[in-house]
């Protein structure tokens, strides 16, 4: 059996000074995730995410406790105290990996728009051409910033000169180095020892290896990709080009998945979100979290759905908002519906407009069509929630259940104050203020008696009229 294997270096130990932030660079996300996340499972989809050593350095704790949260021990992080350069980084790297890693890929933690088709195209390509370092080239104008290619007369990479050390004519070259390498092992720890500060930076340059590997004869192979996909990010406005870029290819995933998005420049899909078939999304339509839509789902335009379940053929109307909520088969939300924590809109249910429902469970088929607040609530199958009607659910100091069973009518402009129990087939009459528990089939006026002043009506508006100053 194969003994050959790759490890992959995250260089994730930077400041990002010019993001002018308190977070750490690579803890920037993008699209909802992480920047570093991004870099990580990229790798991991290129099938070479088995052994991860991420270089951290400012903000170690923070970004040490992100990675571990969503890898566990799959990436092990080593801290580079000192900021000596990226060859010193990949130093510190190369003391936590297995002596049996014989390919190390090494990557920028800043780069989320890397592609794992191009990362397994490189290392194969180090592998085939049994180099000594394969790296990415790629051209950008102007080049400003990135290290140059420096080839010879057979169009061969002869070395990267960082741009503080470049010649002119050097800094007019185009191809440069977008920092992706996939090395030797053996021949990269032999190498990095070797690395010297001479330079405009004083520092441990890793591309400096490039230049030795060609001092010793070895193959030094290059691998031309898109620029596009080679960005890092450095600044603000750099981080909103890469949320575009990446956030636009999630789009196209999902479209030639089967999903239909009728603005695609205005939607925003979040890159853990699983779509059934025949899913149609609006306009402006934000979805993202770990979200399930469901076959044939339709959602408006202007919606925002976060960490939530919308089952087969349910309807998110326009401008409604659904946070880790769950949504049933056919049911209908909205316009302007609001669903907090833990609501739960069951099969055939409606919650129309401007209804908010926080920790309910409205049961199948029932209905809060206009202008309710429905909160810490338990309402079962074939309940119709009229206009205006609230569930008082606070009282200042804890927060009580309203039970509504099956089949209650609830009448417009009530306030059902919890704790309290509305039975099975029961009414409310509109405008009660309940307070107690209401029988089955029974029927609960809960307001003041009417009474009717006759011929009052023309004191009210003399009096109105005298005020007014009339």
């Amino acid at each position: 059996m194969s003994t050959h294997r790759t490890a992959t270096v995250v260089l994730a130990a930077g400041k990002g000074t010019r993001m002018k932030s308190r977070t750490p660079k690579v803890l920037h996300t993008v699209v909802g995730k992480p920047m570093v996340a991004w870099v990580v499972d990229a790798v991991v989809a290129a099938g070479v995410g088995d052994d991860v050593t991420a270089v951290v350095g400012h903000g170690a704790e923070a970004v040490g406790t992100v990675l571990s949260a969503r890898y566990g021990t799959r990436v092990r992080t080593v801290l580079q105290a000192e900021q000596r350069g990226t060859g010193h980084a990949v130093q510190v790297a190369l003391a936590a990996l297995p002596p049996e890693v014989d390919s190390v890929l090494v990557v920028c933690g800043d780069t989320p728009r890397l592609e794992s088709s191009a990362l397994a195209q490189l290392v194969a390509l180090r592998a085939e051409q049994r180099a000594a370092v394969a790296l990415w080239t790629t051209h950008i104008v102007p080049p400003r910033g990135y290290g140059r290619i420096v080839r010879d007369g057979g169009d061969r990479v002869r070395a990267i000169v960082e741009e503080k050390d470049a010649t002119d004519a050097q800094r007019a070259l185009t191809e440069v180095n977008p920092g992706v390498y996939c090395f030797d092992a053996a021949f990269l720890r032999a190498a990095l020892p070797r690395l010297s500060t001479d330079n405009a930076a004083g520092e441990l340059y890793l591309t400096d290896v490039i230049g030795l590997a060609v001092a010793d004869g070895a193959t030094v192979a290059s691998m031309a990709v898109d620029g596009a996909i080679t960005h890092g990010v450095n600044d603000r406005l750099q981080l909103a080009e890469a949320e575009a870029f990446v956030g636009r290819r999630i789009v196209d995933e999902a479209m030639r998945a089967g999903v239909t998005v009728h603005d695609p420049g205005s939607v925003v899909i979040g890159p853990d979100v699983v779509f059934g078939t025949d899913v149609d999304l609006g306009p402006r339509c934000i979805v993202t979290g770990r979200t399930r839509v469901g076959e044939g789902v339709a959602v408006g335009p202007g919606c925002v759905i976060v960490d939530s379940i919308i089952d087969d053929g349910a309807v998110i109307h326009a401008y409604s908002l659904v946070q880790q909520a769950q949504v049933g088969r056919n049911a209908s939300v909205g316009p302007f519906a609001r669903l907090r924590p833990d609501a739960d809109v069951g099969d055939d249910a409606h919650v129309g407009n401007f209804v908010e429902l926080k920790k309910t469970k409205l049961g199948r088929g029932s209905k809060a069509n206009h202008l309710a607040y429905l909160g810490d609530a338990v309402i079962g199958a074939g309940v119709n929630v009229g206009a205006g009607t609230i569930t008082c659910n606070y009282d200042g100091v804890g927060k009580h259940v309203t039970t509504i069973d099956d089949g209650v009518f609830v009448g417009s402009n009530s306030t059902l104050v919890a704790p309290v129990v509305l039975g099975r087939d029961s009414y409310v009459a509109a405008g009660s203020v309940v307070t107690e528990a209401v029988p089955g089939d029974a029927v609960a006026f809960g307001r003041a008696r009417q009474t009717n002043k006759d011929g009052r009506a023309a004191v009210v508006r003399a009096n109105n009229a005298r005020r007014a100053g009339r």
